[in-house]
């Protein structure tokens, strides 16, 4: 949280509106991260899901940017699953298709 300038717990478990603009923030973030590989797998098939910017977007909010990367330069070889189980794959599919052109790719994102 201290990426951006989040210090007060307490404060941002009780204020739903700080905690929207950080997940934007941090969509914003992992934008500007995947940015290649965004362009580079977007309409490609990996492991028979079709790979949408949502998609990669929601997968990085699960397992990490740099797990996602890992997971598409492999071709889906390298596999993560969140404590409960869901997968990278999971995430792809079930968020795949939503327009996420409202959100721009921003190295230093802050709320």
């Amino acid at each position: 949280m201290r990426r951006f300038n989040i210090y007060d717990t307490q404060n941002f478990l009780e204020t739903p509106e700080l905690q929207e603009r950080a997940f934007v923030a941090l969509c914003e973030v992992n934008k500007w991260i995947l940015r290649r590989d965004i362009k580079r797998f977007t309409g490609r098939y990996i492991n028979g899901i079709k790979i949408t910017e949502s998609g990669i977007l929601a997968a990085a909010h699960l397992a990490g940017a740099g797990n996602v990367k890992k997971h598409l330069r492999s071709y889906g070889k390298f596999q993560f699953n969140d404590a409960f189980g869901t997968s990278i794959d999971s995430y792809m599919k079930k968020f795949a298709g939503y327009d996420v052109s409202n959100i721009i790719g921003h190295k230093k994102a802050t709320v």
